[in-house]
């Protein structure tokens, strides 16, 4: 890590360590505050960043980046256990005739 201390490169890391926490515990709350943090501290990254801290803050897109991928890991789980609960995605594709379609899938429970 780089030597220069920064408040706001600090933020950022803490929220996405928060972040990553929060997914590997699927913790919605805590995922929600972790991205609320994490945009405050870009907010206040976002007057220029000099060259004492690119260094830093290229180790921080790479965490981000793997977030991103849990998070992407987390999602296809997600729609998965919904497939096999009977239960559809919407898709914003279009058919030919321009207008959107949704195939449906059920599953019965149980059988009476």
């Amino acid at each position: 890590m780089n030597a220069v201390a920064n408040p706001d490169l600090d933020r950022l890391a803490q929220a996405l360590a928060d972040e990553r926490q929060a997914l590997l515990d699927n913790d919605i709350n805590a995922l929600m505050r972790s991205t609320q943090e994490k945009i405050a501290a870009l907010k206040m990254l976002e007057s220029g960043i000099t060259e004492d801290r690119e260094g830093r803050l290229a180790e921080l897109v790479e965490i981000n980046r793997a977030n991103g991928a849990l998070l992407a890991r987390r999602r296809r789980e997600v729609n998965w256990a919904l497939r096999h609960l009977g239960r559809t995605e919407s898709t914003s594709a279009y058919d030919a005739r321009g207008q959107t379609s949704q195939s449906h899938f059920t599953r019965e429970w149980a059988v009476a």
